[in-house]
Parts: structure tokens; sequence; C-alpha cells
């Protein structure tokens, strides 16, 4: 894959408001990868990508009114399909990991890359979404070249308390095997 001025040439750019530059001078070194679905366990539905646009319709689904208002983002969206989705420059400071830790640095979101799998905590991942996981970990590396593979690591690593994706049913040795 290629980057250009922040942006992975083969996502689909969607635009989302929801980022803030990183703090000068902060070194990109780390991978965090997520699971997502909205309502939770329905796949294939456009809602994430109005979730992360600030414009998700809360009258779709009682879940929503619980998650109203939060503004959220992730740089990348890897759908069921395989299909890749941009949503904030590889540049800019997504909020995607909210309260966090790693390595005894503070606040993650300075220093990562988010990556929102479409699935749950207990979902097995479709192998079109390996590939483009491996595929896109494997061209951030090759731009940070501080990412190695003990930096790519789950939301659960970095908020151990609060977070337990991307779940059970992850792949991590393949993973690790392959980028």
């Amino acid at each position: 894959m290629q980057i250009k001025s922040g942006w992975i040439a083969e996502a689909k750019k969607v635009n989302s408001p929801n980022f803030e530059d990183r703090p000068l001078n902060t070194s990109i070194d780390l991978v965090v990868i997520h699971c997502i679905s909205l309502p939770p366990g329905e796949f294939g539905t456009k809602n994430i990508d109005d979730f992360f646009l600030n414009k998700l319709d809360i009258s779709k689904h009682e879940y929503f009114k619980e998650i109203s208002g939060l503004k959220v983002s992730s740089h990348f969206l890897i759908e069921r399909t395989g299909n890749l989705k941009q949503f904030v420059s590889i540049d800019k400071k997504a909020w995607h990991a909210g309260v966090s830790s790693f390595k005894n640095r503070e606040n993650c979101n300075d220093f990562s890359i988010g990556i929102e799998l479409e699935g749950t905590d207990d979902s097995v991942y479709e192998k079109n979404q390996y590939n483009t996981l491996i595929k896109l970990v494997i061209s951030l590396m090759r731009k940070y070249p501080n990412i190695t593979k003990e930096r790519v690591v789950g939301h659960s690593e970095i908020a151990p308390k609060r977070k337990t994706d991307p779940g059970i049913k992850f792949d991590w040795d393949y993973i690790k095997s392959k980028i």
C-alpha cells in the first residue's frame, strides 16, 4: 500500500472531524487494533461511518442513545469484506484509544495509529480482514520503523481495565507471523 501525504492511496477516504494535531516532536511508534460494530453484533451497516462523522441517527437503535454525544474516530476501518476506509490522516491524532498507556507512556492517541476491525470481542474475523490488516501494518512499519511487531497491540493491552478488543478470537499468532 502506498502512503501519500498521510493517506493510504488504496483506502476509501472518509474525512472525520474528530482529530487534532499530534504533540510536537512526537514519534509514531505504536499500532492499536480495535473492533467495532454498530449496533453491537451487526455488520455491514454504515453506522460506523456515521459514528465517526458525528452523524449517527440515535433513533435507529436503542444502543445508539448510550453513545450519542461521543466524538471518536480511528485512522482506519477494515470492513468484514476487507475493504479499507481511512477517516483521519496518519499525520494527525485520531481519537481511538481513550485513557491509555503503553510502556509507561500515557495518552496513546498521541503516538499511535488506530485500526478498527468490523467485529466484536467474541467474533471470528474474516480472512479478507486479516489480509488487508497485514498489508496495512506492513506499510505502516515501513513508513515508521519504530513500529515493530511488539508495538502492534490490541486496545485491551493499552486500556486493560476498560477494554477487551480486538477480542479472544483475534489471531495474534497469525498476524505476528505475517508482519
